[in-house]
């Protein structure tokens, strides 16, 4: 019986874990094949991939990002091949799995939760001839009726062998993100998550874990990310895999972890901020809300002032870059509620900060409790929210302005320097600023466009004279400083028109030339060569003390002439810089 377990992944770098569950735990009595696609994909090519196979049983991995791509797929596999038995897992079948039964006629049997021991089960029972019903754990039809069995118990986790282990997964290990999970299960009841919904959690065992990740590491495995919806919750557990991690990890590995900010214990961050390598850990973290109304409608417990404590003590301690979600269209969030939550959070000025929309996902409390808020929402998945009682459709299409230059000018860093000044110094709040470009971004199409990194910074500044901006040339300034140095190599053309003329230009570095103290001892120790100083470096006007700005943050009102090194073997760009004045006089 040739059997195949398949998804649709979002992107070609992820890996579903699920699957490779079901492959370890059918073995050896079931030879698995995996067959992994994206829903970029087109159906057909999917379709004629997996006939191909000739499979006796495909089982479809489903979420809420490839339910509806799964479904075409589904159908004409039915149409070419009618004795295919075709089975569902996964999230988003797991419940309402009464109206997927009905919604895809072509679908034999549906796995209802945590899916190794019942999908083993069932495939004995398909080879032997059996009876579904005798399968604790599956949905089915019979006799034109959807037949619903028990669920059945939960599994010991360290009964499931090893998912990683595979030989036909470890030549792409270095190229994708691996997925790891050390528990299952959550503390918490958010009614918008499924999580809320498994009472109790269950650990692997954590020398088994520890063993699991060496055999990834040293097997080229750079990105892994730990799927735990909170890996913190166990204090003691989180803190021996930190300090494993710490002492074990190979060079270019990654580690991310969904973490619950506000119960990390101060001790455990001092103890990662002395001993973590820089960029070693990735947290994400949830905040969803500052909202405490909100909060307590969907029995959320948070808070906010230790997470504040937390978040910047993390931050403070440089070495772990901090993802921080926000969900906007909660329970009673209104826009200027949302508003207040953005700030507040954007206030921890996190290195990724996620703005997202509800999504009533079937099986949550939220989504049984809909009409309490009157929400409107997308009938197929992702179910997004469309308005409630308190947050209109028009300011949901406000909200998803704010999304679209949240992500290209704060979560992409390409001007920091520049985002900083204005939501500190130009803007009310940051909020205000990123709905104020995020609108005419819309309004001039940009949205349905692609973009250069030039175009973003000369979209900004016509954003910024079109509100007659008093200080766009301290702006402009900050733009350049910011482009300048962000390059890794010389660039050829700025975005912005030559302001220094040839022969100035030529002036200014023949005399960098003759006495590099000009610009500091820093530079003069460098001991740059003439064709060096010529050949890596851009000369440039700035409105502001760069010196004073690089040591203190503040922007002084004195002209400078900076001078960008780009190092070709450190492929890093440096700043140096002297007032004009001084330049002037020294030249005179």
């Amino acid at each position: 019986m040739k059997t195949v377990v398949t998804t649709l992944n979002a992107k070609y770098i992820h890996t579903c874990l699920a699957l490779r569950y079901l492959k370890a735990y059918a073995a050896p009595e079931f030879e698995i094949e995996i067959s992994e696609y994206t829903i970029k994909d087109p159906s057909m090519n999917v379709v004629t991939d997996l006939f191909i196979k000739q499979p006796d049983v495909i089982g479809f991995s489903c979420y809420i990002w490839n339910i509806e791509e799964t479904i075409p797929i589904i159908n004409m596999l039915k149409k070419i091949k009618p004795e295919l038995i075709i089975v569902l897992g996964g999230p988003e079948v797991s419940y309402d799995t009464n109206y997927w039964l009905n919604r895809i006629p072509e679908v034999d049997v549906i796995v209802m939760g945590e899916g190794e021991a019942t999908f083993k089960h069932l495939l004995e029972t398909i080879k032997n001839n059996g009876d579904f019903a005798d399968v604790p754990g599956v949905a089915y039809r019979r006799d034109g009726k959807n037949k619903f069995n028990l669920p059945r118990p939960k599994l010991n986790l360290n009964d499931i062998p090893s998912p990683f282990r595979f030989e036909e997964d470890l030549p792409s290990l270095s190229k994708r993100v691996t997925y790891v999970e050390t528990s299952r299960g959550c503390p918490y009841s958010c009614q918008f998550c499924l999580s809320s919904i498994e009472v109790g959690i269950r650990y692997f065992d954590i020398e088994r874990m520890k063993q699991e990740l060496l055999f990834l590491m040293d097997s080229g495995a750079k990105t892994i990310k730990f799927v735990d919806r909170t890996f913190n919750i166990k204090r003691d557990y989180a803190l021996e895999m930190f300090e494993f991690l710490i002492k074990n990890y190979r060079d270019g590995c990654v580690f991310q972890f969904e973490i619950t900010a506000d119960i990390m214990r101060p001790e455990v961050l001092e103890y990662l901020n002395e001993h973590a390598p820089k960029g070693l850990f990735r947290f994400e973290i949830g905040v969803q809300s500052t909202n405490d109304h909100t909060n307590k409608l969907i029995k959320r417990r948070q808070n906010f002032k230790k997470l504040e404590r937390n978040v910047m003590m993390v931050k403070e301690g440089g070495k772990i870059v901090q993802h921080l979600d926000l969900i906007a269209g909660l329970p009673e969030e209104d826009y200027a509620s949302f508003r207040k939550t953005f700030n507040d959070v954007f206030a921890l000025r996190p290195e990724e900060l996620q703005l997202g929309f509800l999504k009533m996902l079937r099986g949550t409390g939220l989504r049984i409790q809909a009409d309490n808020w009157n929400y409107v929402y997308m009938d197929h998945a992702p179910y997004e929210m469309l308005s409630n009682n308190v947050l209109t459709f028009s300011e949901i299409v406000l909200i998803k302005q704010v999304e679209d230059v949240l992500d290209k000018y704060w979560n992409d860093h390409r001007m920091d320097h520049t985002i900083e000044y204005l939501v500190s110094h130009i803007f009310e709040t940051p909020f205000d600023f990123f709905q104020t470009f995020g609108t005419y971004w819309e309004e001039r199409g940009w949205s349905r466009i692609g973009h250069q990194l030039e175009d973003l910074f000369n979209r900004l500044r016509q954003f910024l004279e079109s509100k007659k901006i008093k200080e766009i040339d301290m702006v402009e300034g900050l733009m350049k400083f910011d482009y300048l140095m962000s390059q890794k190599h010389k660039p050829r053309k700025p975005w912005w028109p030559d302001m220094i003329e040839k022969n100035e230009r030529s002036l200014f570095l023949n005399r960098i030339v003759q006495h590099p103290n000009l610009l500091g001892q820093q530079f003069a120790a460098l001991n740059l060569s003439e064709k060096d100083i010529f050949k890596h470096t851009v000369l440039e006007y700035i409105p502001f003390d760069v010196q004073h700005y690089k040591k203190t943050g503040e922007i002084k009102n004195t002209k400078s002439l900076m001078l960008v090194f780009y190092d070709p073997k450190k492929r890093k760009a440096t700043a140096f810089s002297a007032k004009i004045d001084d330049i002037n006089r020294f030249i005179a």
